[in-house]
């Protein structure tokens, strides 16, 4: 894989304003990226649906919109809002034509959604169980490959003893019964994938914030086995206890991180990418949207990166994306990532409120 270097970003014409205000975007040699859709405030988690239809969630908008690009052209025509006024709605899953929602105590579901985009239906409630706290309460969902919702509960709060119904993953069965622990431990996670072949657990998490500027790391996290604790609030990146809650705690009792991704660059979104359209060297690579710091005295993160693997053993780590922030100023804050089926890469963009679309052809050609 090469090492990334400066290439304007081509930028659609619809999206001429994000363009004036914002500085060249950077990628591999080969690669560009366009506007997929403007107009989507707050963009945050995204969706595929069987017919196609990129959904989007958002947090502070209250919203969920429907993209549609029906000539397939690799922009979307039309972007709809499907439901409003919810309560952060950030995550959302498709699943046997529904799509499920997060609204940080409930999991809502619209039913049948992509034949009924222009008359959306009532969302209708899975479950209104979830605690209701705010402070990472709001959702990345997703469904495994064993049918399952998987839905993580952040703690409330930046370092503290959470209690157990908070930081930890869970699944549900998709009529909200039969909830289980997948993992504790975890801090807020705001992203996971299934790895191809080995259909494993793999998810982002934020360290924790007021250690400095250098610790501690956010991770990319493996679940090998149902029910592992990573180590929140005691033990940090694998590594470092908690000045406060880590006495009389050893770090070798907790699972470490798989890859240490920076401190605070904020790991949202990821995907294993499984497409066919980027060089080799991307197959299989956890595809992760850096939000990006906001309490660091020089921004981190702020950019979409590439981690390489083989099986569980990480081979390097290269920038996909980067330029959304320059001399300390955000143009952007990439929120989340998806593979299409024609192998291009989305990213959702919740401070300029577009989805890019990242593509690539060889430059030999």
């Amino acid at each position: 894989m090469r090492t990334a270097t400066t290439v304007l970003a081509f930028l659609s014409a619809s999206a001429a304003s994000i363009a004036a205000a914002a500085p060249p975007l950077t990628l591999p040699p080969g690669f560009r990226v366009d506007t997929y859709a403007d107009a989507v405030p707050n963009a945050r988690e995204l969706a595929l649906g069987a017919n196609g239809t990129v959904f989007a969630g958002s947090r502070e908008a209250g919203k969920v919109y429907a993209l549609t690009d029906a000539d397939g052209d690799g922009k979307a025509e039309r972007v709809r809002v499907i439901a409003s006024g919810l309560q952060m709605p950030s995550g959302i899953a498709f699943h046997d034509g529904d799509l499920y929602i997060g609204a940080v105590s409930r999991i809502l579901v619209l039913r049948d959604i992509e034949h009924r985009l222009d008359d959306p239906p009532k969302p209708e409630v899975v479950t209104d169980k979830l605690p209701d706290k705010v402070h990472h309460g709001w959702k990345f969902l997703g469904f495994g490959p064993d049918g399952r919702l998987y839905v993580p509960i952040g703690a409330p709060c930046n370092i503290c003893e959470p209690g157990a119904e908070f930081a930890r993953i869970i699944s549900m069965k998709p009529d909200g019964s039969d909830w289980r622990e997948v993992a504790s431990g975890v801090r807020n996670s705001v992203g996971f994938d299934w790895q191809p072949g080995t259909k494993e657990l793999w998810f982002t998490d934020n360290g924790r914030d007021m250690l400095g500027d250098d610790l501690p790391s956010d991770e990319l996290n493996r679940v090998a086995r149902s029910g592992a604790n990573f180590g929140y609030p005691y033990c940090h990146q694998g590594d470092t206890l908690d000045p406060e809650f880590g006495k009389g705690k050893s770090c070798k009792d907790y699972v470490p991180p798989v890859r240490k991704l920076g401190a605070h660059v904020a790991s949202l979104g990821m995907r294993f990418y499984t497409g066919a359209m980027f060089p080799p060297a991307y197959k299989g690579a956890a595809i992760i949207a850096e939000h990006g710091s906001w309490n660091r005295s020089k921004k981190s993160g702020y950019r979409v990166v590439a981690v390489r693997l083989d099986g569980a053993r990480v081979l390097g780590e290269d920038v996909l994306v980067d330029g959304f922030q320059k001399n300390e100023t955000a143009s952007g804050r990439p929120a989340d990532v998806l593979v299409m089926p024609d192998g291009a890469l989305l990213v959702s963009d919740d401070l300029a409120g577009a989805v890019y679309r990242v593509s690539y052809s060889n430059p030999g050609k």
